[in-house]
């Protein structure tokens, strides 16, 4: 790791109607090194990137790049300066090729037309960087989610002068493909690159990462080598109270009754999901566990109606159902909050409390108005049951951190009272104090009656809140795991060998 100070902002701030984001925030990056910006959500990191990279101005402050002071006025600004950023969300075009995705906005000319020969040999040339070998005439849709962020990364490398920003880069990969970029985020670092590395992921923090940045309240909390800040001193920093391991892990008690409150019998879908037959019973946690691309989500989509099933039975309560659609099991007492919360869940130019009332508003009908003050009421109680940081119900949600918009979006399906919740990576993305909490939540909704099936990509969290676990592969149902048999080693061996006999790990529906 090298001394020298690439990045340096002193004494940031930035201020939103009724809310500090950034009080004085210094950050220091060095070249060659990987550099953790860690705190809960809601603790400014998101905004000291957007300022940092001229989505927004800061009101006092200064940034220095390479010892000069500059000031980004805009993303594309940013980059022309040397600073460039991967989020989360990959923003790139599906329908044009790698090599057109690489160089979108700055195509290479030849006589006033593209030069797509030499286009294509800059791609080549630039993906090998990164150990990369693919046809780069391809569409950008032909891949997966983990290479697209690689050429999401590549892009921005090829258009930094020193600095890469990863925002949550791993949220959508598996094992294999999260090492497969931290060895280009390990070549980067050796050639001298400044990293800042955003993520919420612990275990990862420890692999990939040289120092750490705490930021909480808007506030700094400290920087400290990596390899000298133990985890539980971390998190009690993130938190700002001390933290034990033991805080976060809180096993589930089976409180279910024998009445299943949904059951699926060879429920199926052609090309998305092959027949799934489970039940869930009230009070019952069950988990859906796999591989990304196991069928978990689709098979979800079934139950609430997104998709139509090709053959098999849905049962809800003692009711079979010939056909469902959103509508329909938002009555039949179905809540579902989907895995992309910013796509499929907010709706990000409303207020928090119309985010909560709206699917009760849908379960009540058009013509059956919930008053104003009803609204309030409701939005309140949620807001006070799951303590969503907000000045106040009237803000709009996409304000928000991305686990106070979650808690909202939990509250919009717990204000239409369901009988079964579905869950989709309900924790993906939020801080540890948040995923406690909804952790915490999850277990004590259950405690109170609610039915929830669980999907996960987090197996210690399913095995801490479940009461059974289904193990899915290639969208085929292989096994379930119960008792004493359900550990991540279990699973593991499940989802690797294709499953076996259910007895061999547990009582299927105990």
């Amino acid at each position: 790791m090298s001394g020298d100070v690439l990045l340096k902002l002193d004494d940031v701030s930035k201020t939103f109607p009724g809310v500090k984001a950034l009080s004085d925030v210094s950050f220091t990056l060095r070249k060659g090194e990987v550099h953790a910006l860690m705190g809960e959500n809601g603790a400014g990191k998101s905004t000291l990137i957007k300022v940092l990279t001229g989505v927004y101005s800061m009101d006092k402050g200064k940034v220095q790049l390479n010892g000069k002071e500059v000031a980004a006025k805009s993303p594309q600004d940013a980059q022309t300066i040397g600073i460039s950023t991967v989020y989360q969300e990959i923003n790139l075009c599906s329908n044009l090729s790698v090599a057109e995705n690489l160089y979108i906005g700055r195509l290479p000319k030849r006589r006033g037309s593209i030069d797509w020969k030499r286009m294509n040999a800059d791609s080549e040339r630039l993906l090998k960087r990164l150990n990369l070998n693919l046809d780069v005439k391809q569409p950008l849709s032909d891949f997966s989610v983990a290479i697209q962020q690689m050429i999401a990364i590549a892009r921005a490398v090829d258009m930094s002068s020193g600095v890469l920003i990863l925002d949550e880069p791993t949220s959508s990969l598996d094992a294999q493909e999260v090492q497969q970029l931290f060895d280009v985020m390990r070549k980067l670092r050796d050639e001298g690159m400044g990293i800042v590395f955003v993520t919420h992921f612990l275990d990862q923090v420890y692999d990939i990462t040289d120092r750490i940045t705490i930021l909480r309240n808007g506030t700094l909390v400290g920087e400290y080598e990596t390899s000298k800040l133990s985890k539980n001193s971390l998190v009690s920093h993130m938190i700002g109270r001390e933290w034990k391991e033991e805080d976060e892990h809180r096993k589930k008690e089976a409180t279910h009754t024998s009445e299943v409150v949904m059951s699926t019998n060879s429920l199926t879908r052609m090309g998305s999901i092959k027949p799934v037959s489970l039940s869930v019973k009230k009070g019952e946690v069950v988990g859906l566990a796999g591989l990304l691309g196991s069928g978990r989500s689709e098979f979800a989509n079934l139950i609430f109606g997104i998709d139509q099933s090709d053959s098999g039975v849905l049962t809800i309560g003692s009711e079979e159902m010939q056909s469902m659609n959103p509508k329909k099991a938002i009555r039949k007492g179905i809540g579902f909050c989907p895995e992309d919360r910013k796509i499929a869940g907010i709706v990000g130019e409303l207020t928090i409390r119309e985010n909560i009332v709206l699917a009760l508003q849908a379960k009540k009908g058009i013509f059956n108005y919930i008053p104003l003050k009803k609204q309030q009421e409701i939005s309140q109680k949620f807001i006070d049951l799951l303590r969503i940081k907000t000045p106040s119900m009237e803000q709009r949600i996409d304000n928000l951190s991305g686990g106070n918009q979650q808690k909202v979006i939990l509250a919009r399906w717990l204000a239409t009272e369901p009988n079964l919740l579905i869950l989709d990576e309900p924790t993906r993305g939020i801080d540890i104090g948040s995923r406690g909490e909804i952790r915490r939540l999850i277990l004590d909704l259950a405690k109170s009656g609610l039915s929830i099936l669980i999907i996960s990509s987090e197996l210690q969290e399913m095995i801490e809140c479940a009461d059974r676990i289904v193990v899915l592969r290639d969208r085929m149902q292989v096994g379930e795991i119960s008792g004493e048999h359900m550990n991540e080693t279990s699973i593991m061996k499940m989802i690797a060998e294709g499953g076996g006999s259910n007895e061999q790990y547990s009582q299927t529906g105990s």
